[in-house]
């Protein structure tokens, strides 16, 4: 298949009044070709910051990359110059963003705006990007893309809208498109639709696609790998089956039990995460989830825990991997959550029972 895009101990920090925020903390991961890597956490956990700088769309100042490689294509996209990424934004890589509303212009039609990206980047004449455009509106399930593609967006509902913006993102046929929390501001009913538009475009282009989110249950049926990151670093990553049935972090563990039931049989009381994430600032001494973590031992306010190996593709960083810590059990409500899983999906599902 081969790696697409690999991101090597990426440092990023912002310049505030109440002092530097080391926002992204070293970290690492590697996207494939076609793949699907959904990227997820809390708010504040640092996802968009590392989605925003493989695009080179942090503000410098007050941003700042401190350190690490993305390389794209075997190139690397932290030296590349403003204008060398204004070729490679759009043409290589896209990105959709959270609020179409905020990212289309108001006062040009869509169907313009699809068209400049494809008369930039392609180099078709007006007449065949105006053709380009109506297809692309169609390919993303946009009824009457031949009226549409001359509307203005206030013209366009919200699921329309991100559609549109999908579109725009799809219209130089980038090799990677990064989808930054898509579906937050749609209704569960469209958040469904966009998710099956963007499996199929997939399918259809064989686009790779980074999947940000702060919420487990929209990736379940979208990734192949999954990041779960906290305080600006990844603390576990596996194929999207052992991230659901076999999580070994607390955080993730947290993470799961919080995702709501569409089971109306499931009366139990959805679990929270206690405490808030640290300030990064100032980042805590050792683990930076020791004092939301239930489980957590003395090591993990002294020392961080590194990436503790479980797969050939599964990696997490909890102190509670070394082989001289106690065995320690998802609690029951993460265990009930993925029984209810195992009977949504049809893979055999891992719980570890206590001995």
């Amino acid at each position: 298949m081969g790696k697409l895009l690999e991101v090597k101990n990426l440092e990023v920090s912002f310049q505030t009044y109440g002092g530097e925020v080391q926002a992204v903390r070293g970290v690492s991961f590697y996207l494939n070709k076609g793949e699907t890597l959904a990227i997820v956490g809390e708010s504040g956990s640092g996802k968009s910051v590392t989605s925003q700088t493989i695009m080179r769309l942090i503000p410098t100042p007050p941003g700042k990359i401190k350190n690490g490689q993305i390389l794209f294509d075997g190139e690397d996209l932290v030296k590349k110059t403003d204008k060398e990424m204004e070729q490679i934004r759009g043409r290589d890589i896209g990105m959709i963003f959270q609020d179409p509303m905020t990212s289309l212009n108001p006062t040009m039609k869509v169907g313009h705006q699809i068209m400049e990206v494809i008369m930039k980047h392609q180099k078709l004449p007006k007449s065949a990007a105006k053709e380009r455009a109506i297809e692309l509106l169609r390919l993303v399930g946009i009824p009457m893309p031949e009226k549409r593609v001359n509307q203005y967006p206030h013209e366009f509902s919200g699921g329309m809208r991100q559609r549109a913006m999908i579109a725009i993102a799809l219209a130089s046929n980038p090799k990677l498109l990064i989808a930054d929390e898509p579906t937050t501001a749609l209704d569960v009913t469209i958040q469904a639709q966009i998710l099956e538009l963007m499996k199929d475009i997939q399918k259809k282009t064989g686009t790779a696609i980074i999947f940000i989110t702060h919420d487990l249950g929209v990736v379940a049926n979208v990734a192949d790998r999954v990041a779960v990151m906290y305080a600006g670093k990844i603390v576990e990553m596996g194929t999207v089956d052992e991230i659901f049935y076999d999580p070994r972090h607390p955080y993730t563990w947290g993470l799961l039990a919080s995702m709501p039931s569409l089971d109306s049989d499931d009366k139990a009381e959805l679990a929270s995460i206690p405490g808030s994430p640290p300030d990064l600032t100032n980042p805590p001494k050792g683990d930076a989830f020791a004092p939301r973590n239930p489980y957590a031992m003395k090591i993990d306010f002294e020392m961080e825990p590194p990436l503790f190996q479980i797969s050939d593709t599964h990696y997490a960083a909890t102190w509670l991997l070394h082989p001289d810590a106690p065995k320690v059990e998802p609690p029951e409500a993460v265990k009930r959550r993925l029984r209810k899983l195992s009977t949504n999906y049809p893979q055999p599902i891992i719980v570890r029972e206590s001995e």
